[in-house]
């Protein structure tokens, strides 16, 4: 409901009926605003960031509700054939020796030629993945029993055999032709590739997931599956790329039947698996900072992060409305005790002050020397009319300013020394830094400067001696700038520094694969985002990513329509996590690798959009999507396929999980953030693109989710944009400046806050972006153009070996030779005296 068509019956209430109708307003504004804007009382979100959620969920996620009967007809294909070989036993109570054969016998036969045949030896592999169900009381023997059968399976050589059929059906002309000419594409045409992919995937997704009761020789399988996977051993290349080039022909509308949620579930975990989850790389940016000789890190960025508190959301506009009235209620009620007080015995009235409830203060202590503003200065000034240096928000104008509340009660001294102390993060200075700050001071007191020299420091007054000495404690190299000056070098003198020695790592294996398609592998990634994102409107042209949930049969009942409903919401949720967890990933481990990779990357999602795209992501009702009840607790595997089925109602649609909160929605809005720190991090050309599309207030929206760690990141967008917002906005948001304070790391010279900085300059920034450009340019010509014809090649002068030399000539070489001779030497004349000064 609009605000506009709530005045209606708010205006229309006369005197008489006020004080009976003003409890109905009331409900009907709360329940507004909480549809807008969100609860202002959520209580902090008991979130625990990782690589993945839990296993169960995370298998779960793999099967749309759509493919529930294929779990009986996986079983059923599977009984037919077992019942063949074994007569009387169950597959638990086969000896391993018994099993080994019997999968023997199931590989031998997805070799054979008939289509049919193949897909039900393939349905039977796929039911011994899924746990061997039929057999299983809980859901916890599902799992056990399907972690054997899949150690099992990849022990006796399934996973490539699996490769091939995956790599036959990709190629398979026919089946992408007759896709392309339907019109309407459903769950039946994907069903061989949704067979294999979902083997595949049980099989990455069980064998990475350490237990404590593994066994020896699965800890042996495990690092022989990650290093295959990340090897170019099939087909000359990583599996991770197979699965890239299958993203991109579907994006490229030449294959609309490729089951997209599978493929990128697959190709998340299968990154994941072998190049290394967020842990993996903290300890592989430790060793790499070892091996360089560099100092340790200050501290372990995952543990400081899962420290922090949620601070308390800015108030919305909602809520100052309601709070004006609530105050405007408040001083014509004291009206009224001061006329009831005349008449009775006391002259004098007894008035209450209201008292503001301090937003986004960490720890909600309240300073007893400040004097407690009424007005809300958290309103973004972006959210008016006049842009960006707009004024405050009229709404804040006329309330009253309350004197200061009395001191609150001590706390108990337990709970305070649960408070962390100090500040989260220890300071950072890079080397620019300090250059930067003694050109300044030199010119400033001397009248000249020493170019980059950060060591002499005669003529400067003693105040600066002191700050320089604060400043090189404070330190910091980073692994990028090492590789900068390393490749600077290697560009200069190329000759001295000789072939650079580069390890084949995962990581590097996995770039030089994608090196010569990235720009269309980035192109389709976001191409999938902008399809699943809630907030893209269903276009005619736009890819379709629903071809593997739709059934054949359209739904014909109420309840069919609201589960077929929840499902394409889920669907798209579940593309949305999977591609978001999948970006970050790259951009952690090609930074960690080399930095032009990781630039590389990114210029490319700059340049396809990536940062509108995120920013149109968030721009909307932040607080339903991460609450979303988009699941049906009751047919998520492995729930559905132990417990017997309840009759679904409506009701039960509707009420969803009893969570607070959805683990996969809160996930990828952090991965998204993430992914935009990444790209925009001391890069002023797409700071500048935040400014332009009006971030401040989509971000300052985000914050209203309680949870720290995506709380963090915000403040971080919002901090690199702070100066070039205007005086107005920082006057207008002085709560969001103290968030922004107490949680990101502080750089010491840093005049964020104040929008002195030299970066705050009017910049080139196309001249920025192309500079950046010719140095990755250079890097990728280097290391990776192998036929490049360099100025350093070698060069053959002898005389006899290069006029013995065979040199092929085109075929019309013997015509024209008689009149090139002509042309080219006859009918020159010879300079014999420039050929003698010559030589």
């Amino acid at each position: 409901m609009q605000a506009d068509e709530m005045e209606v019956p708010i205006n229309n209430i006369n005197n008489s009926n006020r004080q009976k109708s003003l409890p109905k307003v009331k409900e009907l504004f709360k329940n507004q605003r909480k549809d807008s804007e969100g609860s202002m009382e959520l209580p902090t979100l008991e979130f625990e960031y990782g690589d993945t959620d839990s296993l169960t969920a995370e298998l779960s996620e793999l099967y749309s509700y759509t493919e529930e009967p294929e779990f009986g007809l996986n079983r059923d294909c599977f009984e037919e054939d077992f019942r063949k070989q074994v007569k009387e036993k169950k597959w638990i109570e086969l000896g391993l020796s018994e099993q080994r054969a019997y999968v023997m016998r199931l590989l031998d036969s997805l070799e054979v030629t008939n289509r049919e045949k193949r897909l039900k030896v393939a349905r039977a592999v796929l039911y011994l993945a899924q746990g061997v169900f039929d057999e299983c009381d809980t859901e916890t023997d599902v799992l056990h029993w399907s972690r054997h059968n899949v150690f099992l399976l990849y022990d006796m050589g399934t996973f490539t055999a699996l490769l091939e059929l995956l790599s036959m059906e990709i190629d398979n002309n026919q089946a992408c032709s007759s896709a392309v000419r339907k019109p309407a594409i459903s769950l039946a045409d994907s069903t061989e590739l949704r067979v294999l992919l979902s083997i595949m995937y049980l099989m990455v997704e069980m064998i990475r997931v350490e237990t404590e009761d593994d066994r020896s020789e699965w800890r042996t399988a495990r690092e022989t599956f990650k290093t295959d996977l990340g090897s170019p051993l099939y087909n000359g290349e990583p599996f991770a790329l197979m699965l890239f080039t299958m993203v991109n022909k579907f994006c490229s509308m030449n294959a609309p039947h490729f089951p997209m949620k599978k493929v990128l579930l697959l190709l998340w975990k299968t990154i994941l698996f072998t190049l290394g989850g967020f842990e993996d790389l903290q300890e592989m940016k430790v060793r790499g900072r070892e091996r360089l000789s560099l100092p340790p890190l200050p501290e372990d960025s995952i543990k400081v992060v899962r420290s922090m508190r949620a601070a308390s959301p800015p108030a919305s506009a909602m809520e100052l409305i309601e709070q004006q009235q609530q105050q405007k209620r408040g001083r014509r009620s004291r009206r009224t005790a001061y006329v009831d007080s005349l008449e009775g015995d006391s002259p004098f009235p007894r008035k209450q002050p209201l008292v503001k409830q301090d937003s986004l203060d960490t720890y909600n202590e309240r300073d007893p020397f400040k004097n407690d503003d009424a007005r809300d200065e958290e309103e973004d000034a972006d959210d008016v009319d006049s842009g960006i240096e707009g004024e405050v928000d009229p709404l804040d104008r006329d309330v009253i300013i309350q004197p200061p509340p009395p001191l609150p009660p001590l706390r108990p001294p337990t709970e305070r020394l649960s408070f962390p102390k100090g500040l989260p993060w220890a300071p950072k200075v890079r080397e620019k830094d300090i250059e930067h700050f003694l050109e300044t001071s030199r010119n400033k007191f001397i009248g000249f400067t020493l170019g980059n020299d950060t060591e002499t420091l005669v003529g400067l007054p003693r105040p600066i001696h002191e700050s320089v000495k604060t400043l090189k404690q404070h330190k910091y190299i980073s692994l990028a700038e090492v590789q900068i000056k390393r490749e600077e070098t290697l560009q200069q003198c190329p000759m001295t520094m000789g072939e650079e020695d580069v390890e084949e790592t995962p990581t590097e294996t996995l770039y030089v694969g994608m090196l010569p398609n990235l720009s269309q592998y980035v192109i389709a990634l976001l191409k999938l985002l902008l399809a699943a994102a809630p907030t893209s409107k269903a276009k005619t042209d736009s890819i379709n990513i629903l071809a593997d949930v739709l059934p054949e049969e359209m739904p014909i009942t109420v309840l069919q329509s609201m589960k077929l409903g929840i499902d394409v919401n889920r669907h798209k949720e579940i593309i949305v996590k999977a591609i978001s967890a999948l970006l970050l990933l790259l951009l952690k481990h090609f930074k960690l690798n080399h930095i032009y990779q990781f630039e590389y990357v990114s210029q490319h999602l700059v340049f396809a959009n990536c940062i509108p795209l995120i920013l149109k992501f968030f721009n909307q009702n932040i607080m339903s999507y991460i609450s979303a009840k988009n699941s049906i607790c009751v047919l998520d595997y492995p729930h559905c396929v132990v417990h017997e089925m309840p009759e679904l109602t409506a009701e039960s649609l509707e009420a969803g999980d009893s969570n607070q909160f959805c683990w996969r929605n809160l996930f990828s809005c952090i991965n998204l953030l993430r992914i935009l720190n990444k790209l925009t991090k001391w890069k002023h050309s797409r700071t500048m693109m935040l400014v332009v599309f009006k971030s401040a207030p989509i971000l300052k929206r985000a914050l209203k989710v309680k949870q720290a760690m995506m709380q963090l990141y915000v403040l971080k967008l919002l901090k690199i944009q702070t100066k070039y917002l205007g005086r107005q906005w920082r006057k207008s948001n002085m709560k969001t400046m103290s968030a922004i304070y107490q949680k990101v790391r502080h750089r010491l010279n840093d005049d964020w806050a104040y929008g002195n900085d030299i970066d705050a300059r009017p910049w080139d920034f196309q001249a920025e972006e192309c500079a950046l450009r010719e140095s990755i340019e250079k890097f990728n010509s280097r290391r990776y153009d192998k036929n490049q014809n360099s100025d350093f090649a070698p060069v053959d002068n002898c005389l006899q070996s290069v006029l013995g030399q065979r040199v092929e000539l085109p075929e019309d070489f013997h015509f024209s030779y008689e009149m090139w001779l002509e042309r080219e030497v006859f009918s020159q004349p010879i300079q014999w005296e420039e050929l003698l000064q010559a030589q």
